[in-house]
């Protein structure tokens, strides 16, 4: 059970960021020439995904779904690691942030990992100075990882930390994969096997794109697996029973009152729904002492 739940409108909310984002990955794949130029469809398509980011935390912040102390939460893990992002710089494959991507996703729930991810790699961007057209995949791009992290099945605690390895030395691979499409489609060149060739069919430019990130990216995402994979399996366990701990200490699910009919109760509770106070103990409140 997730600690963070969103109301369905949120959930509607993230569902259309995470699917334009996902367009956003893939247009080269799906839009044709001429009818979207490259020219100018990036600055659209990042200007639509930052849009969408703001929508998402702003309709979980209103409809409830992330409360006061959960956006507190999000706060202190976007510092963290935003604080942990330049111990590994991308150096020969090695990041330092997907662990708690994927740790944070488990516990606190999708729509927390999905923000996570982009409130995490925004702060990092301004930390280090790493602003630019690249920055919206990365936000989407880890934001894909900690959702994905909530939307894992159930598992024996015995089984749940090396799923979670596992999972993460995944999402290092997947995380490379999205992120060459950000600059795969501008890198053209005609005499070139691997290169983007507009007009091709989606079969002969889906082979071209999986030689392209084989060729030029694939030690570098192996040396995020395995950092992740390394992390979650010995620091795991540990950050688990944090946030677990965390979690119920911080009690994320809505107080609710009580209320009589007449809205005159006063009592409070934890859960969800009202529920009017019984008649003996209205007779009993109003009787003359």
């Amino acid at each position: 059970m997730t600690a963070v739940r969103i109301p369905g409108r949120a959930r509607v909310v993230v569902a259309l960021a995470a699917f334009i984002g996902l367009v956003a990955f893939t247009w080269p794949f799906v839009v044709a020439p001429g009818k979207f130029g490259s020219s100018y469809a990036p600055p659209l398509i990042f200007g639509a995904l930052l849009v969408l980011v703001l929508a998402v935390v702003i309709a979980e912040i209103s409809a409830g779904g992330i409360d006061a102390k959960a956006l507190a939460m999000l706060g202190v893990l976007s510092a963290v690691n935003a604080g942990l992002r330049p111990l590994g710089a991308g150096t020969a494959g090695v990041e330092t942030v997907f662990f708690i991507l994927v740790l944070a996703g488990r516990i606190f729930g999708p729509g927390f990992g999905f923000t996570l991810g982009c409130t995490s790699l925004f702060a990092s961007a301004l930390l280090t100075g790493g602003v630019g057209p690249w920055m919206p995949y990365q936000m989407f791009g880890c934001a894909f990882v900690g959702m994905l992290a909530g939307l894992l099945p159930k598992a024996r605690p015995r089984l749940e930390v090396p799923m979670l390895a596992a999972y993460g030395a995944f999402s290092g691979y997947l995380f490379g994969f999205l992120l060459n499409l950000s600059f795969w489609p501008f890198s053209t060149d005609p005499n070139s096997s691997i290169a983007y060739l507009p007009g091709l069919p989606f079969t002969e430019q889906w082979h071209r794109y999986l030689l392209f990130d084989l060729a030029t990216s694939l030690g570098w995402d192996t040396g995020r697996a395995v950092t992740t994979f390394t992390a979650v399996l010995v620091v795991g366990p540990a950050v688990l029973t944090v946030f677990r701990r965390a979690a119920r200490r911080a009690n994320f699910e809505p107080t609710v009152r009580f209320e009589a009919p007449d809205g005159t109760g006063t009592g409070t509770g934890t859960g969800t729904g009202t529920a009017p106070v019984p008649p003996a103990v209205r007779s009993a409140e109003t009787a003359p002492s």
